[in-house]
């Protein structure tokens, strides 16, 4: 079971990039799935999901109306739009499957959950 982000660069702020997730051995469809950030010093931030139950999307307030998640499930491929970028958007991103995803939580299970590798996002003002 592997998944690998891929998408992250340098850019300014205001700009836009768009993340990719690659899945393999495991199906999208199957699980919850979504993006968390984590940034030096800070706590790590579940970002936006999509439940496998009842396709509820959710995002973190601090993204709402600039970032929309999507998925395509015949690539079994995750993407994660991003516009507007600010300067506090910078982190590294990451995408994990069988997370926790409803309208309220976005969160790792820890234990269950399966990661990928990051990919850095910086944002200059």
């Amino acid at each position: 079971v592997q998944l690998q982000a891929s998408g992250g660069g340098l850019v300014q702020a205001g700009s836009s990039l768009r993340l990719s997730c690659a899945a393999s051995g495991i199906s999208l469809d199957d699980y919850d799935i979504g993006w968390f950030r984590q940034a030096p010093g800070k706590e790590r931030e579940g970002v936006s999901c999509i439940s496998s139950s009842d396709g509820i999307i959710n995002y973190a307030d601090s993204v709402k109306g600039r970032f929309a998640i999507s998925k395509d499930s015949a690539k079994n491929m995750l993407y994660l739009q991003m516009n507007s970028l600010k300067p506090e958007d910078t982190a590294v991103y990451f995408c994990a499957a069988r997370i926790l995803c409803n309208r309220i939580l976005i969160l790792l299970r820890y234990g269950e959950d399966v990661r990928g590798k990051g990919t850095q996002v910086t944002v200059s003002s």
